[in-house]
């Protein structure tokens, strides 16, 4: 799916690239019988424009007023220490624009923690980027506060905030999980062909159920 999702969606997941999508969809298949009804899997392109693009266009559709909208795919970590295939919820997002507070992060980092033992969970604020981050930049942006930088997740949830004048109960939920795919002391060149390219692949395949988990929690509080 290229920037646009397929059927009314409950729950709208959203990622920028085809290896992120390809994870996501083998990772639904394996967990078919846990999926949510109306789950769609979004791929926006890269980048924030195509990100704000894709997502508002998609939540405009028919049937989408009041989707929950999951931000996931790779991100680069900023704080020493960590590694690939470690996991970030935000419990924000941050752009120039400004931020948006995601929901339920506790009860994601907890599910995640237990979906994929052995691998670390940071839960902190993840800042969007126009560009790859690498060098120095990493350490300008840790100053800010923020544990993690991707160019998708903070224009993803913008959009969906944007989008909440059209949902009849309120605030829709909203979160953004993401794999490290490289690190202060990991710096990956190319996703597809090293190690911690295949580590975070392997994890992000594994945690889709969370995500249906994730949306289910909060269905009946927004009742």
């Amino acid at each position: 799916m290229d920037g646009r999702a397929e059927a009314p969606a409950a729950l709208l997941i959203a990622c920028a690239l085809r290896i992120e999508q390809a994870a996501l969809r083998s990772g639904g298949e394996r967990g078919a019988r846990r999926a949510v009804k109306g789950c769609a899997v979004l791929r926006t392109g890269m980048g924030p424009r195509a990100a704000e693009r894709a997502v508002t266009r998609a939540l405009a559709g028919p049937g989408r007023a009041e989707a929950a909208v999951l931000a996931t795919g790779f991100c680069a970590g900023l704080v020493p220490g960590m590694n690939p295939g470690d996991l970030i919820v935000a419990d924000e997002t941050r752009d120039p624009r400004g931020t948006v507070v995601c929901d339920g992060t506790a009860l994601l980092a907890e599910a995640l923690a237990r979906a994929v033992p052995g691998r670390t969970v940071h839960l902190g604020a993840l800042t969007g980027s126009d560009h790859v981050v690498r060098g120095q930049e990493r350490a300008q942006l840790r100053a800010t506060g923020a544990i993690a930088v991707d160019m998708e997740s903070a224009a993803t949830l913008w959009a969906a905030a944007r989008r909440d004048g059209a949902a009849p109960h309120g605030k829709r939920p909203v979160a953004a999980v993401r794999v490290i795919v490289d690190a202060p002391e990991h710096e990956l060149v190319r996703i597809g062909t090293l190690r911690g390219g295949i580590s975070a692949f392997r994890v992000l395949r594994a945690v889709l159920p969370v995500f249906h988990d994730w949306h289910r929690s909060l269905l009946l509080p927004r009742r």
